[in-house]
């Protein structure tokens, strides 16, 4: 699918959720199909039928921003979904050719800094939605199963959407799996409207719309939210069920990079699964240091 028709399916969608009292407009006769019709939008917004229906088919591209901003306001989008729009509405008519990318990988001093929050459950997110990094005890809450090196190899970096909808133990991880799952697609369509010429993004996509119905029909609606906090309804393997609050920063200098730090509140169930997280993960770390020490002690005597 093209930029030019992803914006066109966005802007169909989002005509479709409204009706006439949303915006005050005077229904009349039976409405055929759902939602306002292109002539109530285009007269909204200010432009003509035509244009807006161009705008829909994919026929028009480079639409300027006092026409976009209309537009967005005559379909109440939400803060998230104007700034998508705009994304959307800067395609180009042709992609871009550039060089293959390299491999991402998270900045080296934003690895030092979640691991020096040995308390603080914190993972990297790149580009793709994949992990560029993770502390400790972000690897034990999020995806202990897996190596906890795995995200500094670029052919065994775990991918959170993909895991979201193809991994059992993450799909059982999460106690409210619909809502993290809309989640997670309402992300990825914010990180692909930021880049549309990514190859490996519309990769991604291609491939989980195949392998899994459930993204494919959260896909085609379409759902846009940045998702930079809230909470997570977890049900871990190993100490039980909890919420946490998470933030989401961004580096001022890699502002696709996402920084995804999980928050407790205090004395709280959450606090205490997170401090026997804590405590699992220093008894991982004695254990692997132990027989190295034990050698170090033989070797000289």
């Amino acid at each position: 699918m093209t930029h030019a028709s992803e914006l066109g399916e966005f802007l169909r969608l989002r005509r479709a959720a409204l009706q006439p009292a949303d915006v005050g407009v005077v229904g009349y006769g039976i409405r055929r199909v759902p939602g306002l019709r292109r002539e109530e939008i285009a007269m909204l917004a200010g432009v003509s039928t035509t244009y807006y229906t161009r705008l829909e088919q994919g026929q028009s591209v480079n639409a300027s921003e006092s026409v976009i901003q209309s537009i967005a306001r005559a379909l109440n989008l939400t803060a998230d979904e104007r700034i998508h729009l705009f994304d959307l509405a800067r395609a180009r008519s042709a992609p871009r050719r550039r060089p293959p990318t390299k491999p991402d990988r998270a900045r080296p001093g934003t690895l030092t800094l979640i691991n020096s929050l040995p308390n603080t459950p914190a993972v990297i997110i790149g580009r793709r939605s994949e992990v560029l990094g993770w502390n400790a005890l972000g690897h034990r809450l999020v995806a202990g199963h897996l190596d906890v090196d795995s995200p500094a190899h670029p052919e065994t970096r775990p991918n959170t959407t993909r895991m979201m909808f193809m991994d059992d133990h993450t799909r059982e991880l999460y106690g409210r799996w619909d809502e993290e799952a809309e989640r997670a697609v309402s992300s990825l369509r914010v990180l692909a409207a930021k880049d549309p010429d990514d190859i490996e993004m519309t990769a991604l996509v291609g491939e989980l719309c195949l392998k899994s119905p459930e993204f494919g029909r959260l896909w085609a609606r379409h759902p846009v939210t940045a998702c930079v906090s809230g909470a997570k309804y977890f049900q871990h393997p190993d100490v039980g069920d909890f919420e946490l609050a998470f933030e989401v920063l961004s580096p001022p200098d890699e502002p696709m990079h996402r920084v995804l730090l999980f928050t407790p509140e205090p004395g709280s169930a959450a606090e205490r699964a997170v401090q026997l997280l804590a405590r699992e993960v220093e008894l991982a770390e004695d254990a692997e240091q132990w027989p190295r020490g034990r050698a170090g002690l033989r070797s000289d005597r």
